[in-house]
């Protein structure tokens, strides 16, 4: 991906964990493959945890290196990357310092990116203080999340920064759809005459989606403990997964075509009645367990984390779409903290055939499905029948694998790699729109109130597990169950 597009790139929160793991290694190696960045091309850290440049540097010298290419770094790529960073020490409590940010960029080329890798409370002040300077104006704005705490909170930032910036210099982020898989899920789909006829009520029985996560919330208690797995996950990362597995074709890959799709799945999603919330929604928190050997800590007695909270680090939900194309497919959404594995994939589960004349081994479950994994490793799997070698007609389970890393010789490219190259160049197709994130509060607003009315605690699950029992029994009334438990 060559590009001529001349930018600066403005990071606030330029010492933070986020700009350390993710941020600078990904621009790192876009500059290390050539060509991706412009050589005009000028990266702004923002902070006040440096007194310089040279400290700067300093810094991510021993906190962004151990983070980029697993092949190690290229010091003379390294080298020249560092001296594309320009250092702004600034207090973003102040908005008379964004003078110096306003002096510090004025002469750098191209189009401004201004990447908010901070807490939410900060979104609106940062951008009004951008605002103040002029800096709004030839200008991106990225978005992390969390963006709010419910639809309300949501809105008062969306209308907010969209006082400021027009909605289509807006990039509401979210990694998981820079993800290979996702992308190549488009592909299969909307590439292939394969999938398409199949890809619809008739043939799926249901479909999975789950991000599992071994580690618990680390240092983040105190933000953690306010928001919970079905906030941290569910609102942005499992609905945008799911929202791109069941979209219809759209006309084009451009942005608002893509989009436009993406929103309808959202509106079509099926209400959940409070009394049903027990029936169609688990939420679970972790007590002390053992993950690989490992003896690990309950939620409760973590850093930052209350007393008797009452937090969900689990959450796992029946979801039903109304529209032809999926009316009546359970789609099971699965997220938490503390379990047995780290994954992040996708399952659809095609029914068996109608009737076999090869014996029961046809009619059997996961005989016929197709297993996206976006992580750890990124591979794309479709299970189907074949015979055993051998005398008589037995059936056995074989797969066909698309495995990135042996089928494609170039590297892989990390989803936040992706996603920061499209904000240069101005593609806002794999960005949340603000209609989008609304669609997606006000399903999941219901739920919250109800947990939060009926003060019930999370069911227990002891870490290293994958999650409590009654997520399971969520699956086996309906006759099937989790990847892992069939396996």
């Amino acid at each position: 991906m060559q590009t001529d597009s001349s930018f600066t790139f403005v990071l606030f929160g330029g010492t933070g964990d986020l700009s350390m793991r993710k941020i600078l290694p990904a621009l790192y190696e876009a500059h290390r493959a050539g060509g991706m960045l412009a050589d005009s091309g000028k990266i702004v850290a923002v902070a006040r945890h440096a007194a310089d440049r040279g400290e700067y540097i300093q810094w991510v010298n021993e906190h962004v290196k151990p983070h980029v290419s697993k092949n190690g770094v290229d010091e003379t790529a390294w080298s020249s990357f560092l001296e594309r960073i320009e250092f702004v020490k600034i207090d973003l409590g102040n908005p008379e310092d964004f003078a110096l940010l306003r002096d510090a960029v004025k002469d750098l080329p191209g189009i401004r990116v201004f990447y908010l890798a901070t807490g939410p409370s900060l979104f609106v002040p940062i951008c009004r203080a951008l605002a103040s300077v002029g800096l709004n104006e030839n200008a991106r704005i990225v978005l992390e999340k969390p963006l709010g705490y419910d639809l309300k909170s949501s809105n008062a930032i969306n209308d907010a920064v969209g006082e400021i910036f027009a909605e289509e210099q807006i990039y509401r982020i979210d990694h998981y759809l820079g993800k290979e898989p996702v992308q190549n899920l488009l592909a299969l789909r909307f590439g292939n005459a394969l999938f398409e006829p199949l890809w619809r009520r008739e043939w799926v029985e249901s479909i999975q989606i789950t991000i599992a996560e071994e580690l618990g919330v680390e240092a983040r208690g105190d933000f953690y403990d306010n928001t919970g797995a079905l906030r941290d996950m569910v609102q942005n990362h499992l609905l945008q997964l799911l929202s791109i597995v069941a979209m219809e074709p759209p006309h084009s890959m451009d942005s608002d075509s893509v989009r436009d799709e993406k929103l309808r799945v959202l509106r079509a999603l099926k209400p959940i009645n409070p009394l049903d919330i027990g029936k169609v929604a688990v939420r679970g928190q972790y007590h002390s367990g053992v993950i690989r050997g490992t003896a690990v800590p309950a939620y409760a007695t973590e850093p930052g984390v209350k007393p008797n909270s009452t937090t969900e680090t689990f959450v796992a939900l029946k979801v039903e779409i109304e529209n032809w194309r999926w009316a009546g497919v359970p789609f099971f959404l699965r997220t938490g903290k503390r379990l047995a594995d780290r994954v992040a994939e996708i399952v659809v589960n095609f029914r068996a055939v109608p009737h076999s004349a090869l014996g029961a081994s046809a009619l059997r479950a996961g005989a016929n499905r197709l297993v996206i994994r976006l992580q750890p490793n990124e591979t794309i799997r479709l299970y189907c029948l074949a015979k055993q070698p051998g005398e008589g007609m037995n059936l056995a389970s074989v797969h066909l694998d698309l495995a990135f890393d042996q089928f494609f010789r170039e590297g892989q490219m990390e989803a936040y790699q992706r996603l920061l190259l499209d904000v240069i160049n101005g593609r806002l197709a794999l960005f949340v729109r603000r209609d989008e994130q609304e669609a997606a509060w006000r399903w999941v607003e219901p739920i919250l109130n109800e947990w939060k009315a009926s003060n019930k605690p999370p069911k227990p699950y002891a870490a290293g597990t994958w999650g409590p029992a009654a997520a399971s029994a969520m699956l086996a009334q309906h006759g099937t169950c989790w990847l892992e438990e069939e396996n």
